[in-house]
């Protein structure tokens, strides 16, 4: 008796991204521009106290705080871990450590990169400084790393006040938010992801509450029980929700406004998210009867369009918005 082959284990590389444009208050608009000039600047405390990166409200009174004051650039490194694998858009290409550096005139640590040869050549209390990026635009990576202090080098621990007042200042940002990881899917959603390579939609059934799951999660998460009953759900369905999209998105070649909505698949428990096509956006509604209509190969629906039907009635949906 030959032994059945092993499921196929499914893995894709995912990318989580989300660059977003912030505003700068007074505080942090002089902290970034006072990096693009190689000045580090922090902020005086209610209790005397200087907090480095600097903040605008003070983190024991809640009192709002604008005495700016101009620290070294050289410090102390009051902890450190070894990055033996940096990933992509980290500071240092090479292998480095990071550190929390106490920066001469500071009584707090600011996070960054110290450039080392090897974790031997990194410990608590070794004096540090900055190496300033070649070009410098107003951002925390103006900064490039820190790098191991000269021997003798004169150490400032004096903070002097400081206006915050630079020429063509710093008003606001683009951060940047981005997680790379490699996705594999479980039991339950590789056969979903194989029913939708046939143009079919599986779910599963918690044999306790009974509610299909689309997609299916592996676990009821009402129940706490495994899900191992497979259901084909639809394939036509009814929006029990939706909202009208008027902002175009980066990558994405599709219109607007467009209609992107919650769908209740015939025989599912839940809704699942879904783009409707085929329609002019302001006819779609609660209620509407719709179907898929698959990519090109049918690995899965490009969006829902009506089916023509009359609507569902609000009964038959309402416990599933």
């Amino acid at each position: 008796m030959t032994a059945a082959s092993p499921p196929e284990i499914l893995r894709a590389p995912l990318v989580v991204e989300f660059p977003f444009t912030r505003s700068l208050g007074p505080v942090q608009s002089a902290f970034l521009t006072g990096l693009r000039e190689g000045v580090v600047l922090g902020v005086t405390t209610a209790d005397g106290k200087v907090m480095v990166p600097p903040v605008e409200y003070d983190p024991v009174t809640a009192e709002e705080i604008r005495d700016l004051v101009e620290v070294g650039a050289t410090g102390t490194v009051t902890t450190w871990a070894w990055n033996g694998s940096p990933r992509p858009n980290q500071p240092l290409a090479t292998p480095f450590a990071w550190v929390l550096v106490r920066l001469d005139g500071a009584d707090t640590a600011l996070l960054h990169a110290l450039d080392a040869p090897g974790p031997d050549a990194v410990a608590t209390g070794m004096r540090v400084r900055v190496r300033w990026a070649a070009e410098r635009t107003g951002s925390i990576t103006d900064i490039a790393c820190f790098e191991p202090a000269g021997e003798g080098e004169a150490a400032d621990a004096h903070a002097t006040p400081h206006s915050g007042e630079f020429a063509d200042a710093v008003t606001g940002i683009v951060a940047e938010a981005r997680l790379d990881y490699s996705y594999s899917p479980g039991r339950a959603q590789t056969a979903y992801i194989a029913g939708l390579s046939e143009q079919k939609t599986i779910g599963e059934r918690c044999p306790s509450c009974h509610k299909v799951y689309v997609p299916p999660r592996g676990a009821c998460p009402t129940c706490g029980v495994a899900t191992t009953d497979r259901v084909e759900v639809g394939p036509a369905g009814t929006v029990t929700t939706y909202c009208i999209v008027n902002i175009k998105a980066k990558n994405l070649d599709i219109e607007v406004p467009y209609v992107y909505a919650h769908i209740a698949l015939d025989g599912a428990g839940l809704a699942l998210h879904g783009r409707i096509g085929g329609i002019p956006y302001d006819q779609v509604r609660m209620g509407l009867r719709v179907e898929p209509v698959w990519t090109e190969g049918g690995r899965y629906p490009d969006h829902y369009r009506p089916t023509g039907e009359p609507d569902a009635d609000y009964d038959v949906y309402k416990e599933l918005i």
